[in-house]
């Protein structure tokens, strides 16, 4: 089992079945939201589908390949957030989040943002943290650049998104970049 406090509001923990209706639920709510930037959300058309994401999350988790972890705020599943891969071979990891509409501009994510590229520096002895947002998503984008994450480059048509491609901004953070950025600013 993975639970990982962040701070006295904010936990992140690895999703269970009984968790299933709770994230569907703000997955349903929040569709025309998600869709914008998010592909899979058309393939989430009921609670078992979100339970399968689950088990499949779980399996990979146990494998060191994901990390997809519930956000919990005071409590209560708010989004997702984790690792949508982990190399150990490469040492890096690649972070994906959302967040449901209603839980926005609370600074949520960039603490949960942080939590991620804390644990895979310090806890995975990872080297590399990667970010990939869509060029127009400006709330995704902010995190990894409120966080000092370097803006490494632009990958043309990186995804589809329902009836069109969208470009990627891919933003980076080395483990050395990281720990020197700590050590700044606690002078």
């Amino acid at each position: 089992m993975f639970i990982h406090k962040i701070d006295d509001e904010l936990a992140l923990k690895l999703p269970e079945l009984k968790d299933a209706e709770r994230i569907f639920e703000l997955t349903d709510s929040s569709r025309e939201y998600l869709k914008e930037w998010l592909p899979w959300v058309d393939f989430t058309a009921k609670v078992e589908d979100t339970q399968d994401f689950i088990k499949a999350g779980r399996s990979n988790f146990a494998e060191g390949k994901t990390l997809n972890a519930a956000i919990l705020f005071e409590g209560e599943i708010v989004g997702m957030g984790g690792f949508n891969s982990i190399s150990q071979a490469n040492k890096a990891a690649s972070i994906g989040y959302w967040l449901a509409p209603q839980y926005q501009g609370h600074g949520i994510m960039t603490r949960v943002v942080k939590a991620f590229t804390e644990y895979a520096f310090d806890e995975l002895k990872l080297n590399r943290v990667e970010i990939r947002a869509a060029v127009g998503n400006q709330k995704s984008r902010s995190i990894p650049e409120r966080l000092g994450y370097v803006e490494e480059g632009t990958i043309r048509q990186a995804e589809w998104l329902y009836d069109h491609y969208v470009d990627h901004v891919v933003y980076g953070m080395l483990a050395e970049e990281w720990h020197n950025r700590i050590k700044n600013t606690q002078q």
